[in-house]
């Protein structure tokens, strides 16, 4: 598995997490699945723009090359 998709995985793994009570829409309330999808959102943009600050020796451990890190961090924040 190359590096790229271990940080999807682990962007995949917080978003579980974050609706851990099941289906997104199975939450109770209306606000609530779109709160939910917003803060997925925003989790999956910040994380994506912090691969911009890794430095060369971080991105190795990651094992993701400059070019890599770069194109998911210009992903759109709704594509996983």
């Amino acid at each position: 598995m190359n590096g790229l998709s271990d940080v999807r995985l682990t962007m995949k793994s917080g978003e579980l997490q974050q609706c851990a009570g099941g289906h997104l829409y199975a939450q109770a309330g209306a606000a609530k699945p779109a709160v939910s999808r917003w803060s997925a959102f925003w989790l999956r943009l910040s994380t994506r723009r912090a691969l911009l600050t890794l430095t060369d020796e971080q991105l190795k451990d990651v094992g993701l090359s400059r070019e890599q890190a770069r194109r998911e961090a210009f992903l759109p924040f709704w594509k996983l």
